[in-house]
């Protein structure tokens, strides 16, 4: 079991897959546990500047909804505890734990990549999803602007986009999103796993609280902007019980469609969150690893496209019997329970950037 550390959803350093060594602290026994030596440090955020090389990344994933994503960072802030993404700071050599809350890179330049990208005569126009694998709007985008940035080239080039958010930082944009909207060209989702602050500060310690992001959905729905809500992720024994409510909530706050995503725990994201649970909920860690163990035929995660995102047995059944059940009652959209259709007629492409010539520099 670990020691929660105020404002990081990890207690641990753990070692990535790709680790030769690993490092293990041990109390030898010389000094008491109450001594300086022993008190749980304060981790301040490292943000690095990573230029791109790319910025555009491609799936051709069945169950996403999307075939295209633009990530502004690497590593996040709000240190979600189950964040799906944690296992890419092993590519890193560096912690999926405390590391990927504390260690972020930002793709300084991202929007001048996006821009020559769309300018490509090759290139297609096709709905984006802006900040998938980590969120656009952690708080370092306060300071750096990168999404914002990324949003006035989608603005500039009528290009569809969506984006899936837990921060209201979102609001701060509403001046670019609504011309956008007014154009089919925009939609957005709020992640929404708790109307519990207590829950929703364990489990993700520096998003925006639950009444925040509500609050953010009626302030862009007010604008004219299409916004949804994501109940994910749905754990077991912690935060399934508040399904309905979460639907609800966001109903009344504006949102026009729904979807949910049942807990993932790829690679080291399972030993994270047992470590969560063992910390967080030591009375219930191991009733929610066993009903997890049966939605994964018997494991922590099963990555089988259909079935990774919903689980699989009689949980997973009443489960989605009761998201259909509450969507229906609440007047959800039913056809457009993930990303609605967006206008990809009116991209207007950039022009190339301008190269600029070795000569010119002996002159």
């Amino acid at each position: 079991m670990g020691i929660a550390i105020k404002g990081r959803g990890s207690t641990t350093h753990l070692a990535g897959r790709f680790e030769v060594t690993v490092s293990e602290t041990m109390d030898d026994g010389w000094e008491p546990e109450t001594s300086e030596e022993f008190a749980t440090p304060r981790l301040r955020t490292e943000v690095r500047a990573e230029p791109a090389r790319s910025i555009i990344s491609r799936n051709k994933s069945p169950d996403v909804g999307f075939s295209q994503s633009v990530n502004p960072y690497r590593g996040c802030e709000h240190g979600c505890s189950y964040c799906f993404a944690r296992p890419s700071h092993a590519f890193l050599n560096l912690s999926p734990g405390l590391d990927f809350e504390t260690k972020l890179f930002a793709k300084t330049n991202a929007p001048q990549l996006l821009r020559k990208e769309l300018s490509r005569p090759a290139y297609t126009p096709q709905p984006i999803a802006l900040g998938i694998n980590t969120d656009a709007y952690q708080p370092i985008e306060r300071k750096l602007k990168l999404t914002r940035q990324l949003i006035e080239v989608m603005l500039e080039t009528q290009h569809p986009f969506s984006l899936i958010t837990k921060n209201a930082l979102v609001e701060r944009d509403i001046d670019l999103l609504a011309p956008l909207a007014e154009k089919n060209l925009v939609s957005v989702h709020f992640s929404v796993t708790s109307l519990d602050p207590h829950l929703s500060a364990r489990l993700e310690p520096r998003a925006s609280a639950p009444h925040a992001r509500l609050r953010a959905m009626r302030r862009l729905h007010d604008a004219g902007i299409p916004v949804g809500v994501m109940v994910a992720p749905v754990i077991p024994w912690i935060n399934d019980s508040e399904l309905e409510a979460v639907l609800e909530a966001s109903r009344d706050a504006g949102a026009g469609t729904a979807g949910y995503v049942l807990l993932r725990l790829p690679l080291e994201v399972a030993p994270l969150f047992r470590d969560w649970l063992d910390t967080h909920h030591p009375d219930r860690a191991a009733h929610v690893m066993s009903t997890i163990n049966q939605l994964r035929g018997g494991k922590d995660y099963n990555s089988e496209f259909g079935t990774r995102m919903r689980g699989e047995g009689v949980y997973a059944d009443l489960l989605s019997s009761r998201f259909k059940l509450a969507r229906k009652r609440l007047g959800f959209d039913a056809q457009n329970s993930h990303w609605p259709k967006l206008d990809c007629t009116k991209f207007v492409r950039p022009l190339p950037p301008r190269e600029e010539s070795p000569q010119g520099s002996l002159f």
